[in-house]
């Protein structure tokens, strides 16, 4: 074999690598997206009705109008066991024991009431959320930031608690 059939065929040895390398690169995502991750489901304040409609006289019907919701956006339950909710003047709400499954919405009244998979009661005889302005914020039982909700005068200022 001369020296010019060997360069040759190494140049066309390492043309078919490359070109091998370059295939499987670009069939890489399609193959690594069969295999990728469950996505985790996504806990989040979907709602609060901070003002309860009609007069606040402090009644329980009046204080159960007073709520807020959480939703599990993701297709897999959550347990949320030691989860608090909690306003800016510290008052807060611990989740006991209770599991939001996948692409459901829980709503957190401030009075009494009995608890079922779609209501939680906290039992309360005063007002949590602030007319004016507050923040709702929900911690995992690790005490970790999952999401807030402000209106008033943070509600352009930016969502803190982070």
């Amino acid at each position: 074999m001369s020296a010019s059939a060997s360069v040759t065929t190494r140049r066309i040895a390492a043309a078919a690598l490359a070109a091998g390398a370059l295939v499987s690169v670009v069939t890489l995502p399609a193959s690594a997206s069969d295999h990728a991750r469950p996505v985790r489901s996504k806990v989040q304040i979907s709602d609060v009705q901070y003002d309860s409609p009609g007069r606040d006289d402090r009644s329980n019907r009046s204080l159960n109008r007073e709520w807020v919701e959480i939703t599990n956006t993701g297709r897999h339950g959550v347990n949320l066991d030691g989860w608090t909710l909690q306003d800016e003047d510290g008052r807060t709400y611990t989740f006991d024991d209770y599991r939001l499954e996948g692409r459901s919405t829980v709503r957190i009244h401030t009075g009494f009431g009995r608890d079922t998979d779609t209501d939680l009661f906290q039992d309360r005889r005063h007002y949590v959320w602030d007319n004016r302005s507050d923040t709702a914020t929900l911690r995992n039982d690790r005490g970790r930031f999952i999401d807030d909700e402000s209106w008033g005068h943070h509600r352009h200022g930016g969502r803190h608690h982070r």
